[in-house]
């Protein structure tokens, strides 16, 4: 029998960038892909756009949300209406290359694994950069998820939490094991890509690279400096509780820890894109959640850091708690 693949596309407020997106699309499909789009209650034309493009989309439908969910949400409820073998993810503001799609279902479905991780292309204005997933396990080797996420210091594919990048077995939905955490609005990435290398049996690297994300986009996540980037604080905790709860968490703990650690850092080194009250909480849940990481492993992480970013780390820590102190 002939595999299948979903394509699962969400979309929020895209009428004016949707175009882009569909003509790519109209190039990369064939008879066995179906085109998913999930409007999630998009205030604006996003809904006509995609309606008015379908005749046009051999195997595509369109699925209105009547409130709006967010982009976990909105993935979350396409998944639950996949029927076919395959699914992937890919966003409605992004393009794609000639003929991706089936050669992505050609993957997965020769390989022979749950899941596929693959390379993509970074798009910022006119520069396009290769952007390539950090595995080994290429040219048609197989290999445990979970052997992919170490070493500790080291970025592994565990660290590429691009729910695009790749294709997956439906078996993986129905165990649970593709469901982002509805009540993150960002970052919902990061605790997903780790329960899937927890969840997922094998994987594999295709030479595949034709997702292209675009970043800087006006509304794009890349872009927005609100409340809602806060979210990354619950995110890495629920990373940490995911872990914790793996019979090897000793194994990988050090890593999520790490990883932890090196994300703080990055936000802390992009504070003045943010409004001052926004930036002063952000600050607070940085610094209290990140002293309540486990011990002795922080410790471990901070010593392995170098001078700098570790005294950038524990002052964080340190002003956080004589905030909090006098606030009492």
């Amino acid at each position: 029998m002939t595999p299948t693949m979903t394509v699962v596309i969400p979309c929020y407020r895209l009428a004016d960038r949707l175009p882009l997106t569909l003509a790519s699309l109209t190039r990369a499909i064939d008879e066995r892909i179906e085109l998913l789009f999930i409007d999630d209650a998009s205030p604006d034309a996003t809904a006509d756009v995609i309606a008015a493009a379908l005749p046009r989309l051999p195997r595509a439908r369109l699925h209105r949300l009547d409130q709006n969910v967010g982009l976990s949400g909105a993935r979350n409820a396409g998944v639950e209406l996949v029927e076919t073998d395959y699914l992937t993810f890919f966003d409605g503001d992004d393009t794609v290359a000639r003929d991706y799609f089936p050669a992505l279902l050609d993957a997965i479905a020769g390989l022979g694994v749950p899941m596929i991780r693959t390379d993509h292309i970074e798009v910022t204005g006119r520069t396009r950069v290769l952007r390539r997933v950090p595995a080994g396990c290429r040219d048609g080797r197989i290999a445990a998820p979970r052997e992919a996420i170490l070493p500790v210091g080291q970025r592994t594919s565990v660290d590429y939490p691009y729910a695009w990048a790749g294709a997956y077995h439906r078996s993986l939905a129905e165990a649970g094991t593709l469901r982002f955490p509805d009540e993150l609005r960002t970052a919902e990435d990061r605790p997903w890509i780790w329960q899937l290398h927890l969840g997922a049996e094998s994987f594999s690297v295709p030479a595949l690279a034709g997702v292209h994300y675009h970043r800087d986009q006006p509304g794009s996540l890349t872009r927005l400096a609100d409340s809602t980037q806060l979210d990354f604080v619950a995110a890495m905790e629920q990373v940490i509780r995911i872990v914790s709860a793996d019979p090897a968490a000793d194994r990988f703990l050090p890593k999520a820890v790490r990883r932890w650690c090196e994300l703080t850092l990055h936000h802390l080194g992009r504070m003045d894109r943010f409004a001052p009250e926004v930036r002063r909480t952000f600050r607070l849940l940085l610094g209290r959640s990140l002293a309540g990481a486990p011990q002795p492993l922080l410790d471990d992480t901070l010593a392995q850091l170098t001078p700098d970013r570790r005294a950038r780390l524990t002052r964080l820590m340190a002003d956080t708690a004589e905030r909090e102190r006098r606030t009492r």
